[in-house]
């Protein structure tokens, strides 16, 4: 991973494009130079235990971080693409002060105020995008934990909404609830037949 860290560079990463149900959640975090972020990892390289350990710590350590949501309604309306950019735009606006750059996960970039440059593979080459990576992963799973507390026959806490097996045979069942994305096609068939 590049160790290059600067304190007006903003990594920023999302997490929840491929769920059934529940938010799209992005997060912008700028790190501190002064501090040894030699942990960072993308989030899915991380056990559940160590993500929540590298949380906390970007969380009390970093210069800044923010969260950016996308629901369930704005990601049928616009698409997963467009819900996923509009989260990460949300974040990045949310830091104060506004970074000089931003560096994106992926090949897609949101429209900010800010000169921004996607690093595909990022969440493993820049550590301000695995630290996004984490914070944005920790937060997603926390909101999908909730979703499981009002719709426990689901299992969301077993799969984080993710088509497994056992979530689709779930749908199958019971039909999609509230949290469901009616725009993805296993749930927009259970609706159409």
């Amino acid at each position: 991973m590049d160790d290059i860290i600067v304190d007006d560079i903003a990594g920023v990463d999302e997490v929840g494009r491929g769920p059934l149900a529940g938010p799209v959640v992005a997060a912008a975090v700028r790190l501190d130079p002064s501090v040894s972020w030699s942990g960072l990892r993308d989030s899915k390289r991380l056990s559940a235990r160590r993500r929540e350990r590298m949380d906390a710590m970007i969380r009390a350590q970093s210069l800044d971080w923010r969260i950016g949501i996308a629901s369930v309604e704005e990601i049928d309306h616009l698409n997963i693409r467009m819900a996923s950019l509009l989260a990460m735009q949300r974040a990045v606006a949310a830091l104060a002060p506004a970074p000089r750059e931003i560096l994106v996960d992926g090949r897609d970039l949101p429209e900010v105020a800010c000169p921004a440059t996607a690093v595909v593979g990022g969440d493993d080459r820049v550590p301000a995008i695995a630290a996004a990576s984490i914070i944005a992963k920790v937060y997603r799973d926390r909101c999908i934990l909730e979703l499981h507390d009002q719709y426990p026959e689901y299992g969301f806490d077993r799969h984080m909404g993710y088509p497994t097996a056992l979530h689709r045979e779930r749908l199958q069942a019971i039909g999609p609830c509230p949290a469901h994305r009616r725009s993805f096609a296993p749930v927009r068939r259970l609706l159409s037949a």
